[in-house]
């Protein structure tokens, strides 16, 4: 089965959709196979994006991405710094 990529504004849809269906008596197996999704996929998304509007899902992928640049940012300025400590340890 192929692997797609869903953007936030399609899960927090799908998630709406699901609710619907939930609230209108159908169980999770009959709403998660209208969606196209496996059950894995709709418990996960549902920890990640339950209770969310589109604007702060979308915020809080571009603060995933943020946070993410600045670990690597950080590691290798440690990475850096302790190259640097090791020469300046061979120079006394």
């Amino acid at each position: 089965m192929s692997r797609r990529r869903h953007t936030p504004e399609q899960i927090i849809t799908a998630l709406r959709e699901a609710e619907v269906g939930l609230a209108n008596g159908k169980t999770v197996r009959e709403v998660i196979r209208k969606l196209g999704i496996s059950e894995q996929t709709y418990y996960r998304w549902r920890k990640e994006f339950g209770g969310m509007k589109v604007d702060q899902a979308r915020q809080f992928k571009e603060l995933q991405k943020e946070n993410a640049r600045l670990k690597r940012a950080v590691a290798n300025l440690t990475l850096d710094k302790l190259i640097l400590e090791e020469a300046a340890k061979g120079n006394f």
